[in-house]
């Protein structure tokens, strides 16, 4: 008998549902529809300096329970709506936790958060949680991580992210340049900024690989290209922060050299806050300072911020206090309010200048 050469490290291969049957079984409603399709446009009007709004885009580092998710929305939506001749709220809605060696990989990967691997539930959970915070009348952002979960929900994202692991990845250029909404490609975790604006350069162009259809069945996709890519600064283990004027500013230079959209959103976590969640205060208040001076290079910041402050560690047998992130530490709910305010006013002065 012939000796097996294929799936010899395989343990298990369940069956995966497909993205349409999962889409009927918890549609979207047209009213929903109509929210993502009006901040899809918002976005793209920041990026392309019709709207002189900041983009904020707000929540949990990885979201671990769908039940304080949805309670972190309820409170953020009168928030969004206070600030919103200045600020264009988006809520942070992620799933996916990007490890660099191993670890808990998120909602969908884990959603008993046990080792179980229950992966239609996450995906079933995370799409229904979606399409309660779109319920409240918040706008979605999201990181797209795995290439094919996004037929899961993509059409409830009014903004994505390409993390800083997969910036480089020709997969996700691939990827960027078929979504349907405004995607802001990360710089690389050492800090490098080439590999990002390359990453926008190429999602700008149209591309055609294989992937699965919303049916979930094998295909080849041949996408139109993305025109609203932009780069994320979120400092690098090698460079260190890159929030500082001269840094917004060096980058704005290279995206125009490479004839990308000259901006950039602010990450006030990772290496920009050195990994310490209340410091995103102070480098959102660097940004405030420049936006405030005419600084219109910066059209959005992000913050990780959740209903308690700080991060606690996943043990199985102990009890989670709710609301406080199991992945990256955030500032809590009430320490977020402020740098609402700040920003808010940094956009006002920053429209009341003299025109030039």
């Amino acid at each position: 008998m012939r000796q097996p050469t294929s799936d010899l490290r395989i343990r298990a291969a369940r069956p995966l549902l497909s993205p349409a049957i999962l889409e009927e079984d918890l549609p979207l409603s047209e009213a929903g529809a109509g929210l993502v399709r009006a901040a899809r446009r918002a976005v793209g009007d920041i990026l392309m300096g019709r709207d002189d709004r900041l983009i904020a885009i707000v929540g949990p580092c990885s979201i671990h329970d769908p039940a304080a998710a949805l309670d972190y929305a309820k409170k953020l939506k009168p928030i969004a709506d206070q600030f919103s001749k200045d600020l264009l709220v988006l809520m942070r809605v992620y799933f996916e936790k990007p490890r660099t060696t191993v670890g808990w990989k998120g909602l969908i990967n884990d959603p008993r958060l046990d080792g179980t691997y229950q992966v239609n539930t996450g995906l079933r959970l995370a799409r229904q949680l979606m399409l309660e915070v779109n319920s409240t009348g918040l706008a979605i952002a999201t990181e797209f991580l795995d290439t094919t979960l996004g037929q899961y929900y993509a059409d409830l994202v009014s903004w994505a992210a390409i993390g800083a692991r997969t910036t480089e990845s020709q997969i996700h250029r691939e990827l960027a340049s078929g979504l349907s909404m405004p995607v802001g490609f990360k710089n690389r975790t050492d800090g490098d900024l080439q590999v990002a604006v390359d990453a926008i350069v190429s999602a700008r162009h149209a591309h055609c690989f294989p992937s699965l259809t919303r049916e979930g069945a094998p295909a080849v996709l041949e996408t139109t290209g993305n025109p609203e890519c932009h780069l994320v600064l979120r400092g690098g283990s090698r460079t260190g922060p890159n929030f500082s004027r001269e840094s917004v500013q060096h980058a704005s230079g290279l995206l125009q050299k490479s004839g990308s959209l000259p901006v950039v959103l602010v990450d006030c976590s990772h290496g920009n806050s050195g990994k310490k969640h209340e410091q995103q205060i102070a480098v959102a208040h660097d940004l405030a300072t420049q936006v405030s001076a005419g600084e219109r290079a910066i059209i959005g910041f992000m913050l990780e911020s959740n209903l308690v402050a700080g991060a606690q560690k996943h043990e199985p047998t102990q009890k989670l206090v709710y609301g406080q992130s199991i992945t990256d530490a955030c500032l809590g709910f009430d320490e977020t309010i402020p740098v609402f305010e700040t920003m808010a006013a940094a956009v006002q002065a920053r429209r009341n200048l003299p025109k030039t």
